[in-house]
């Protein structure tokens, strides 16, 4: 094989090779742990952009518990924060429950999320199903509820008039721009509600949303 040949044939290998794998976004974004030093601030689309000045909810509270704090997803815009904690006060007024438990929220910098589209920019957090009885679960307990009765837009005996008023509360919030329920739930609030019916303009049906609901802020 001559020169011209071996040449040739390292060009061909070097235009095939693959080139090194960049990191995407959603690694870069999970890999930071603290928040960025700015003043608080959403950044682009809930399904994208990022969060400056980030606020951490602490693992546990009065009123709430944080689940799977192993993601490092319980940061969020100090606004959304503080909304939560007054959410979590007012379930824990409700007969039988001692709070709420606080699922996913976003990253410390928000960027993509693995399991999400949203949650990007700080304004986004699921709230779980499960009505807390005490506030100091295991990882071994960590399970949330169905409230879902399956093949229609039904739900089923997990559905309490507390989690009407939980979510009515949250609705009624000026701060909300949407939640996010399984279909069936938006069907039996339309029946039972017997007030004020403008809250349920806020609720706006998804499917899988059945363990726990997503409150999203303006």
């Amino acid at each position: 094989m001559n020169n011209r040949i071996l040449k040739t044939f390292a060009i061909a290998c070097t235009l095939s090779a693959p080139a090194s794998a960049e990191p995407t976004a959603k690694e870069l974004f999970a890999a930071k742990y603290t928040p960025s030093p700015e003043s608080s601030a959403p950044i682009g689309s809930h399904a994208r952009g990022c969060l400056a000045g980030g606020s951490q909810l602490p693992e546990t509270g009065p009123t709430w518990q944080a689940m799977r704090l192993s993601r490092n997803r319980n940061w969020d815009h100090p606004e959304l924060i503080e909304m939560i904690k007054e959410l979590t006060r007012f379930a824990a007024a409700q007969d039988g429950w001692a709070g709420l438990y606080v699922g996913d929220l976003g990253q410390p910098r928000g960027g993509p999320v693995s399991g999400h589209r949203s949650h990007q920019i700080g304004l986004d957090v699921d709230i779980w199903m499960l009505p807390p009885k005490r506030l100091d679960l295991s990882r071994q307990e960590l399970s949330s509820i169905s409230t879902w009765r399956a093949k229609g837009a039904y739900v089923n005996e997990n559905w309490t008039p507390q989690h009407h008023a939980v979510l009515r509360a949250a609705a009624q919030d000026e701060r909300v721009a949407r939640i996010f329920v399984f279909p069936g739930a938006k069907v039996q609030m339309c029946k039972d509600e017997t007030g004020d019916r403008r809250w349920l303009r806020i609720v706006r049906p998804w499917w899988g949303h059945h363990y726990h609901f997503h409150v999203r802020l303006a």
